[in-house]
């Protein structure tokens, strides 16, 4: 176990909302300081790590870092080394400095594996950074859409463009309204950031207008790490990826939750919903030297429960 208690106020208010402080309490012994050999052997195999911070101004971001396997190294039970830095215009860039909360998730996309490690930044290291942690813990395979990835090559930093913006485009709409997948930063003023995954069948997240998003949330490990945070703090960062072209697309803004049951039954699946309010937009063309290759739909989705239940 961690040497701290393994939730927070807001965390533990939303499992008592839900009924669940028994089995958070249970579920929670797998929240750890250090990380154990399988953990840190999965996190070197990896080719990317969403990252989640704050910028210089204390807006949440979720990004994206990459490196050939091995860029992410664990030469210590609490020591993570990570040797990439944001992208240039990544604007997570600017609040990468030494005493910085930042969360870390490291996902295998194909083989729906993933694994969470919090703490705080101790040193820059010329294309990376050294982190220090205080949370590890793996979550389920859960809504996870398989995919594998393979290298492009041609990717390079003459082929990026980085576009801001208060509002989504028409074309950055599109994107959101048709993933599948996207993270989520929360950050806590004692504990420090996280960044999670969110994942359903293409279209899950709707779009209300440029500034405006709303997406179900389903049933999980009941210990309510991003809405425990969101309940203290409802800043958010949201990274949403284009898979086939290696376009990132960030957004900052505030997110509350709705716990309408009425409202939720709209939403196939969601035990509550959750709205976003954006407030800035980052799209960085060719951010990625990834592609990733679509396999499946998670059969944790609601409309695959559904189909296999009438199979």
């Amino acid at each position: 176990m961690t040497d701290r208690a393994p939730f927070h106020k807001g965390e533990i208010a939303v499992q008592d909302r839900e009924g669940v402080r028994g089995q958070a309490r249970r579920v929670g012994g797998i929240i750890e300081a250090a990380l154990a050999p399988s953990a840190r052997a999965f996190l070197s195999r990896q080719p990317f790590v969403i990252a989640g911070g704050a910028d210089a101004v204390g807006r949440p971001w979720a990004s994206l870092l990459t490196g050939a396997p091995g860029f992410l190294a664990a030469p210590g039970a609490r020591t993570v080394r990570v040797g990439a830095t944001p992208v240039p215009g990544d604007p997570l860039d600017d609040g990468l400095r030494p005493g910085a909360a930042l969360g870390l998730l490291a996902i295998d996309l194909e083989a729906r594996r993933r694994v969470r490690v919090n703490g705080t930044v101790v040193a820059l290291e010329g294309a990376g950074f050294t982190l220090r942690t205080a949370e590890v813990f793996a979550n389920c395979p859960q809504y996870i859409q398989r995919r594998a990835w393979r290298r492009d090559a041609a990717t390079g930093d003459a082929q990026r463009g980085v576009t801001r913006g208060a509002a989504l485009t028409p074309e950055q709409a599109v994107l959101v309204a048709g993933s599948d997948t996207f993270f989520i930063a929360t950050a806590h003023a004692e504990r420090g950031a996280d960044v999670s995954h969110r994942g359903g069948d293409a279209g899950f997240v709707r779009v209300a207008d440029a500034h405006t998003l709303s997406w179900p949330d389903y049933r999980g490990n009941n210990m309510f790490q991003t809405l425990g945070n969101l309940a203290v703090d409802p800043r958010a960062g949201l990274l949403f990826l284009d898979f086939a072209r290696g376009d990132t697309l960030q957004l900052t803004g505030r997110a509350t939750v709705d716990w309408d049951p009425t409202r939720a039954a709209a939403f196939p699946g969601a035990a509550r919903v959750i709205d976003f309010a954006l407030e800035a937009v980052v799209a960085i063309a060719d951010a990625s030297p990834l592609r990733w290759r679509f396999g499946n739909y998670s059969p944790s989705n609601p409309s695959c429960e559904r189909a296999q239940a009438t199979a």
